[in-house]
């Protein structure tokens, strides 16, 4: 039987203990990475193919480029190497001789993609270019946690250019749109989406945009980004077009991505003391059928009337699981299928079909309800499933929403941040770099989203006490 740590108590170990014992993943030889084992790639499969069908529905393809990137070629912007170089793992030597010059290993693919939009690119009808691809990257983090944050991890990457500024700015608002959408219906995860400040911005870029959701521990965690590059890098890496005007112009670009980060937040937003509760839209699992029986005798009739259900059920597009393991007992499965977070179990044993019924379980409330064996088919199992992924989106709204604060005074956002709850605060800002590191310092609380201006028009920031130039949303993050 899993045995969990006590999630308000110790919200990190149980988080941990949810991974191991879920069997979603496990350390890997080197330090910081992981292996991702069946279900947890199972997870990391059906989010990939439903976001893949929502990137190509924006007009994107989908590419793929070396992992290796030579130091020449990641050099030629400035800020962006300056940004990413603490994490970048680099390969000095091959074929047991040392390389003439340095091969990084992608932190992310700004630079490689722009060096082909160069030669792709001549003129303004070859844009938009919107090019996305499913990939590894290695960052060379000091603190990992699985999924949440490893040396190596697996994402998608868009890049998009353009012949316009607005138009660029729009595919960084719809490729955000597009997570705030996937992450609502797909994950049932509420976010909060915003803008990031200039200190916490993609190196290189002019502006991040980002999403946000809130774990149950108090603590936010960043679900997905777009970045509005602009010309920045066009200018480095030359790609340029002619426009209808006959004048030669850089190229306004974009990047945006989202990583398996983003199994490590439905965990933390969804997870309760049982383990994972996994939204039956992307749940790989999404009915498991126990039997439960003594005799052979029991075994010959229960197993047929399983065997007719699971049947029904495959047949009616519902991804199900008939669990028929002799040698563990109905409390294992029970305990196993209840971490692992499957949206419904079936149980059905003798006493059930002398009823002609079977019992249904929902993991999001715990609720257990017979239902006869003839209301039981492939529309009402939907139609269940379908208020269980409603249910854990209200309750993880009720919880950001319960959880999200606005203060004027330091004390107050102290008192709010050092709580057992925790959670995110609003508070006028004076949009200095040196503010938000001295709350950082003090409370180990960062800015996540910037807020309206005009909010923060007559108020003072709750730290320095200067004019406040915006709303800042602060709070401890993983």
């Amino acid at each position: 039987m899993a045995r969990l740590a006590d999630q308000k108590k110790d919200f990190p170990q149980w988080y941990l203990d949810v991974i191991a014992a879920a069997d979603l993943a496990e350390n890997a030889e080197v330090r910081g990475c992981i292996i991702f084992k069946p279900y947890g790639y199972a997870l990391w499969e059906a989010i990939q193919q439903e976001l893949n069908r929502r990137i190509k529905a924006l007009g994107v393809q989908n590419v793929y480029f070396p992992m290796f990137i030579p130091e020449s070629m990641i050099a030629k912007e400035k800020d962006h190497v300056e940004g990413f170089a603490p994490e970048c793992a680099v390969v000095t030597h091959g074929g047991g001789k040392e390389l003439a010059e340095k091969l990084y290993i992608r932190p992310t693919s700004e630079t490689v993609f722009y060096s082909a939009f160069a030669k792709w690119i001549q003129s303004y009808r070859d844009l938009p270019m919107k090019l996305n691809q499913w990939a590894n990257v290695v960052r060379w983090e000091m603190r990992t946690r699985p999924f949440l944050r490893t040396l190596e991890f697996l994402w998608q990457e868009g890049h998009t250019a353009h012949a316009t500024r607005e138009d660029a700015e729009k595919m960084v608002n719809d490729a955000l749109k597009m997570y705030i959408d996937f992450d609502h219906d797909f994950l049932a995860l509420p976010v909060m989406q915003g803008k990031k400040p200039r200190h916490e911005t993609f190196a290189g870029a002019e502006y991040t945009l980002s999403t946000e959701a809130l774990a149950r521990d108090g603590k936010a965690i960043q679900a997905g980004t777009s970045h509005y590059i602009g010309n920045t890098f066009a200018t480095a890496y030359g790609v340029k077009f002619l426009d209808a005007d006959g004048t030669q112009k850089p190229a306004f670009t974009t990047s945006w991505g989202l990583s398996t980060r983003i199994i490590g937040t439905m965990i933390v937003v969804h997870g309760d003391e049982k383990g994972l509760r996994v939204p039956p839209n992307v749940a790989p699992i999404q009915v498991v059928i126990v039997p439960i029986y003594k005799t052979d005798e029991e075994r010959d009739a229960v197993m047929k009337a399983v065997h007719s259900l699971h049947t029904m059920l495959t047949d009616g597009n519902i991804r199900s699981h008939l669990d028929d393991r002799d040698e563990k007992s109905p409390g294992f499965k029970f305990n196993e299928w209840e971490v692992k977070g499957v949206p419904v179990r079936i149980e059905i044993g003798p006493k059930d079909l002398a009823k002609d019924q079977l019992t249904i379980a929902r993991r999001d409330t715990g609720a257990k309800e017979a239902m006869t064996l003839k209301d039981c088919t492939a529309a009402s199992v939907h139609t269940l499933l379908a208020e269980i992924q409603q249910n854990l989106l209200d309750q993880a709204k009720k919880h950001l929403e319960e959880n999200t604060h606005w203060v004027e005074t330091f004390d107050k956002l102290k008192e709010i941040i050092n709580s057992d709850n925790g959670g995110m605060v609003w508070a006028p800002w004076d949009g200095t770099l040196e503010t938000a590191n001295k709350i950082k310092d003090e409370v180990k609380a960062t800015i996540r989203l910037l807020g309206d201006t005009t909010e923060a028009k007559g108020k003072m920031d709750v730290c320095s006490g200067k004019p406040a130039t915006e709303m800042a949303l602060y709070a401890k993050a993983y």
